[in-house]
Parts: C-alpha cells; structure tokens; sequence
C-alpha cells in the first residue's frame, strides 16, 4: 500500500458488534474522516441486484466492477459511495442487499476495489475506518487497531432492533471463511467485548488505548 503521513485507527469485529456505530462516534470525537468499509460492499451489493446479477456469479460481478464507475466522497466529514453517478444510501440495509452483501464482499475484484477507494482516503486524511479486515489487510501498519466483538445473543437483539432480519451466523461463517481477506483479528489488535458496554463507554476504552499508544492529542 502507499505510504500515509495521516493517522488510521483501524476498527474490525463481526457483524453487530457495534464497530459501525463506535467508529462514527469516535471519528467525531477526534474530528477524523469517518469511513464505513460495508457501505462500500452494500452500494456495489445493490448495484448488481438493480442489474439483476446473481450474487453468488463472481465472473459477472467481476465485470460489472470493471465497467462500473465507482465514486467516493465526503458528506458531513463521512466517506460515501456513489456507483455509476447515484448514491444508494437510502439501500444499504435493504433486505436484499443484507442477504447478497457477504456473498458479494468476498469477491477478490470488489475487495481490491474497495481496498483501492479506502486507501485514497488516507492520502489526504486522518481517519477511522471500520470494517473486517483493516487492521489485517487495508492498514495493516496502522499502530492504532481495535477489535469489537459481542456475544452472538447481543448481536442477534442488536440486528432485531435496527429490524434487519440477516442471519448472524451465516453472516460470520461466510466473513470467516472466504478466501479474500476472511474477517480476522489482528495480532496486535486491542479486543473490546461490547456486549455490556455502551457507544460512549467503548469510545472512552479505545481513547485510553490511543494515549497509551502514543496518540496523545486525543
């Protein structure tokens, strides 16, 4: 990867662990870009469902990323995606788009183009990025990596409340398991449990972590 002069936190864990929310609480806490590696992987998800590609056709979803003009920008100091000029962030949880999204991720093409379009951000930003493989595989020098996980029965009443209805297990054994920068922990990567933690408590965890690492302006 290219050489950053900005600062990355890295935050991985599975679904419904909370990562999304903490990240965007913490970047605003730190004014960092806040960058949201699923919204990727969901807008390209719904743009091949609109052109009725098979989710689990990985050669056609290889050529439509090809072909496919795959934008990103900031709003409100946030990453968006837009995909052949619309922004589907009013999809992005959709049914369809929560039951293909894993299927779709793990595509080594759609990995490398999302990779591409995160890595463009931190040439002109600090940031936090959440995801499944950016402490492993996006930013893996960052020093600054955390892992969020959760017990399967919170994560389960989380995903209910948001009323997405996509099976966490599943969910984990596709992220797991794929060949294309499976969902790991990084060694060296600071593990929270947020089952029986709030947003503002876990915030205040990495805070303390990040002082301790050095990052002492936080």
């Amino acid at each position: 990867m290219p050489a950053v002069s900005y600062r990355i936190i890295a935050i991985d864990g599975p679904a419904a662990s909370g990562k999304s929310s903490v990240a965007r609480a913490l970047a605003a806490r730190l004014g960092f870009v806040y960058v949201n590696s699923g919204a990727f992987y969901r807008a390209i998800t719904w743009s091949l469902l609109q052109r009725g590609i098979d989710p689990n056709d990985h050669a056609a979803i290889a050529q439509m990323i090809g072909a496919t003009q795959i934008g990103c920008d900031l709003k409100e100091n946030q990453s968006r995606v837009h995909i052949g000029g619309v922004d589907p962030v009013d999809h992005l949880r959709d049914d369809p788009v929560n039951r293909a999204v894993s299927a779709v991720s793990a595509v080594p093409e759609v990995r490398k183009i999302v990779t591409e379009k995160m890595r463009s951000y931190a040439q002109l930003h600090n940031l936090v990025v959440e995801g499944r493989d950016i402490g492993s595989v996006v930013f893996p020098e960052t020093p600054f990596k955390f892992y969020i996980d959760a017990s399967p029965e919170v994560r389960t009443r989380r995903r209910a409340a948001e009323g997405q209805r996509d099976e966490i297990a599943t969910r984990d054994r596709v992220d797991s398991s794929r060949r294309a920068s499976p969902l790991v922990r990084a060694a060296e990567a600071h593990v929270i449990d947020s089952s029986n933690l709030t947003i503002d408590g876990v915030v205040g965890e990495i805070v303390a972590q990040l002082k301790r690492k050095g990052l002492h302006e936080v």
